[in-house]
C-alpha cells in the first residue's frame, strides 16, 4: 500500500497549512503577499477582456450570474467557474508573476482559487491572504522538488499550480491536517498541462493555470467531505515524482515551512511576454543605452542564453500575439525599438511592422553553457551586438529586471497595475481598486468590483 498518511511528504504539507503557525501573520511577509495580489490583478483586469476568457464565459454561462463568487469585472459566478475563468484571464497576456527555482507561475492558480473560495465562505482580507501564503508555500517547494526535468514536457503553471489551489482552498476551508492532506492527495491526480500545448498558436496555456485553480477547489471540496486521496501520490513507486520528473527527492520539501517564506521571492514581470525572454530584452536594451546606439545602426545581435528559453520562446516567424510573446526575435527587436514591450507591443500593427521583422532578421540564438547550468535559479543572457560601422559591443544580463536580486518596488506594481487595469476600468476605478489592494491587511473587506463597465 506505500507509505501511510502519517508519514508521507503530502502529511507534512498538509499538517503545516492546516497550522501554519505565527509567520504567516509577520508583516512583512503578509506585505509580501499584498504584492502577489497587486500583481494578480494587474494581470487578471487585461486578460479578462481577453479571449479565452470572454470565450468561457459563453461556454459557461450557465454557472454565471448566480453564486456568490465573482469574475474580474464584478459578475457573479459560482466558485470553480469564477476559479477557471479568473484564473485564465490572470495567465492569459503573460505579465503574471514567477517563482524561478520552480519555473511556475504561482498567482494565477493560486489567488484565483483563494479569491473565489474567500467570496463563497464571506472570508476576511486577512484570512485570504493567509491562504494565498500557504498555498504559494506549497505549491512552490512541490514545484522545486520536480524540477527542470517535470518541465521538458509539463506545464509547472497547469501541474504545479492545482496544488497551490488546492492548499488555498484548503485553508479557507479550514481543513484539518487530515482532510488537507486528502485533498493534496486528490488534486496531485488532476494535475495536467503539456508544453507542446504552447508549443504553437493556441488558448491552451492559459486554460492551464484556470483549470489548475479548479481543479483546486474541487479537490478541496470532496476532501471536506471525506473523499480521501493516495497518500503517497507523489513520492510512491508511481507517483507523480517518479511519473513526471526524474529523480525527485522529497525528503527535505517540508523542512523550511514556516521559516523561509518563497513569497518574499516573487519575480514580478517587467514585460508583457514569456519570462524566458526577460534577460535577453534587458541585456539587449542595456548594452544599447551603454553604446548609444539605436536599433538602425545594428548589423547583428547574438543572444546567448539557457536552452529552455529558446525551447519555449524560440519562434522565428510569429504569425498572432500568441506565438510572438514567445518569440525571442520579436520581443528583443520590439524592445529595441520602442524601448519596452507592453501590451501594445501585440498589435496587428506591431506584428507586421516591417522594421521589427527586418531587426528580427540580424538576431542570432545560441545557448550559453553556464547560463544553462545555472537555470532554473537563474535566469541569465549574454547579448553582443555589431554595428554597420564596426563597433562590437557585449553585455552580461546576470538577472532579469523583476527578479528577487533586481525587484520591483512597490510603486513599480502599483504603475504596472495602472498601465494594465486603467484601460479596462477606468482610472478612477482602477485608483479605487488599487487602493482596497494595499489596504487588504489593515481592514476585514476583500476588494470588490461590481459590474464594472469596460473603459
Amino acid at each position: 500500500m506505500g507509505a501511510t498518511m502519517s508519514d508521507s511528504v503530502i502529511r507534512a504539507f498538509a499538517a503545516w497549512g492546516a497550522d501554519p503557525g505565527p509567520g504567516v501573520d509577520d508583516a512583512g511577509i503578509r506585505h509580501h503577499a499584498k504584492r502577489a495580489v497587486v500583481d494578480w490583478y494587474a494581470a487578471l483586469v487585461p486578460g479578462a477582456v481577453e479571449s479565452p476568457a470572454t470565450l468561457m464565459e459563453v461556454a459557461l454561462a450557465e454557472d454565471l450570474d448566480r453564486g456568490r463568487a465573482t469574475l474580474a469585472l464584478g459578475r457573479p459566478a459560482s466558485t470553480r467557474t469564477a476559479a477557471l475563468i479568473n484564473g485564465t484571464a490572470a495567465h492569459t497576456v503573460e505579465v503574471d508573476d514567477i517563482f524561478k527555482d520552480a519555473i511556475y507561475h504561482p498567482g494565477a492558480p493560486t489567488i484565483a482559487a483563494a479569491l473565489a473560495v474567500a467570496q463563497e465562505s464571506a472570508a476576511s482580507a486577512h484570512d485570504f491572504l493567509r491562504a494565498v501564503i500557504v498555498g504559494y508555500e506549497i505549491s512552490t517547494r512541490i514545484g522545486a522538488v520536480l524540477g527542470r526535468a517535470h518541465y521538458r514536457y509539463w506545464h509547472n503553471t497547469g501541474t504545479v499550480g492545482a496544488f497551490g489551489a488546492a492548499a488555498a482552498a484548503a485553508a479557507l476551508y479550514r481543513l484539518p491536517a487530515e482532510r488537507f492532506a486528502h485533498a493534496l492527495a486528490t488534486v496531485a491526480t488532476f494535475a495536467a498541462g503539456l508544453q507542446q500545448a504552447f508549443r504553437q498558436d493556441s488558448m491552451s496555456k492559459p486554460l492551464h493555470a484556470g483549470r489548475a485553480a479548479e481543479a483546486g477547489i474541487l479537490a478541496a471540496q470532496l476532501a471536506r467531505e471525506g473523499v480521501t486521496g493516495s497518500s503517497d501520490v507523489l513520492d510512491g513507486e508511481a507517483g507523480m515524482g517518479r511519473a513526471m520528473s526524474e529523480n525527485a527527492d522529497w525528503s527535505g520539501a517540508a523542512a523550511t515551512l514556516g521559516r523561509d517564506f518563497h513569497i518574499a521571492r516573487m519575480t514580478f514581470k517587467n514585460h508583457a511576454c514569456c519570462g524566458h525572454t526577460f534577460a535577453p530584452i534587458d541585456g539587449a536594451l542595456a548594452l544599447a543605452r551603454e553604446m548609444g546606439i539605436g536599433a538602425d545602426d545594428i548589423a547583428r545581435i547574438s543572444i546567448a542564453t539557457y536552452a529552455p528559453a529558446l525551447a519555449v520562446a524560440g519562434e522565428r516567424s510569429p504569425s498572432s500575439a500568441a506565438e510572438a510573446r514567445f518569440s525571442l526575435p520579436f520581443v528583443v527587436a520590439t524592445a529595441l525599438l520602442h524601448s519596452s514591450v507592453r501590451l501594445a507591443a501585440f498589435s496587428p500593427a506591431r506584428l507586421g511592422d516591417a522594421r521589427i521583422r527586418a531587426l528580427m532578421e540580424r538576431i542570432d540564438l545560441d545557448i550559453d553553457a553556464q547560463a544553462d547550468a545555472r537555470f532554473p535559479g537563474q535566469r541569465s543572457a549574454r547579448v553582443r551586438i555589431d554595428t554597420r560601422d564596426g563597433r562590437r559591443g557585449e553585455y552580461f544580463q546576470p538577472h532579469r529586471k523583476g527578479d528577487p536580486e533586481l525587484p520591483l518596488s512597490d510603486e513599480d506594481l502599483s504603475a504596472k497595475f495602472r498601465e494594465l487595469a486603467g484601460p479596462v476600468l477606468g482610472e478612477g476605478a482602477a485608483a479605487g481598486l488599487l487602493a482596497q489592494l494595499w489596504a487588504l491587511d489593515a481592514g476585514v473587506a476583500l476588494p470588490t468590483l461590481r459590474n464594472v463597465p469596460t473603459a
